[in-house]
């Protein structure tokens, strides 16, 4: 764990998101050599790509809702599913959430929460995979999820499920693999992204609210 907390520092500043400049985090100022030291980690530790080193459009356009509506998290055990960095969990604990899981199955993204939780000052615990999990939060969280059919297939279904007993927000901006179906759009927002990460220099993401199975 030290390794991993390492390992980030060595390949991370300390930034802030353009469109969430309350939460400070550990990321990486280009893509190429930390997706390289990643796969030399990766080849060691069984790690995947580091997609917790950057704040992407999803998790920003969830914590600047979160941010700007902290009623929505009032009272609320939330979940960041697939929380990355973090910054949607950071951003509720901010908000004052009394209770903040994250889920994450990547040591280095595990760390790289801990980490920025810590550098803002709140108290978010961490979780493994949660997939298949009964239903222990009020409001989930899901930034940026649906960027791969494997992935889509294995979590939606859990997901409507959740939706039963909880509220459950998808945050999407633009992925092929988002259901069209059982999904309504309550917010939209425009986030500033890189030609390193995306194919453009923005995205639309729209806030999902997920109707149950």
């Amino acid at each position: 764990m030290k390794d991993a907390e390492a390992f980030i520092r060595a390949n991370t500043v300390p930034g802030r998101a353009v469109q969430v400049p309350e939460v400070r985090l550990l990321l990486a100022t280009e893509l190429t050599p930390l997706w390289q030291a990643t796969e030399t980690w990766l080849a060691e530790n069984g790690v995947a790509p580091p997609f917790w080193a950057f704040a992407w459009p999803g998790g920003q356009a969830l914590a600047r809702h979160i941010l700007d509506h902290p009623d929505k998290v009032a009272g609320r055990r939330v979940l960041d599913f697939a929380a990355g960095c973090g910054i949607a969990a950071i951003a509720c604990a901010l908000a004052g959430a009394p209770s903040v899981e994250t889920a994450e199955v990547d040591p280095l993204a595990v760390a790289a929460v801990r980490l920025n939780a810590a550098l803002n000052r709140v108290s978010v615990t961490s979780s493994g995979d949660v997939v298949g999990d009964a239903c222990r939060w009020d409001l989930i969280l899901c930034g940026d999820v649906c960027y791969e059919a494997p992935m889509t297939g294995h979590i939606m279904p859990w997901l409507r499920r959740m939706a039963r007993q909880a509220e459950v927000w998808v945050a999407d901006p633009g992925r092929a693999y988002l259901p069209t179906a059982g999904m309504r759009g309550f917010a939209e927002y425009r986030i500033e992204t890189t030609l390193e990460l995306e194919d453009r220099t923005s995205r639309a993401v729209v806030l999902y609210r997920l109707e149950a199975a």
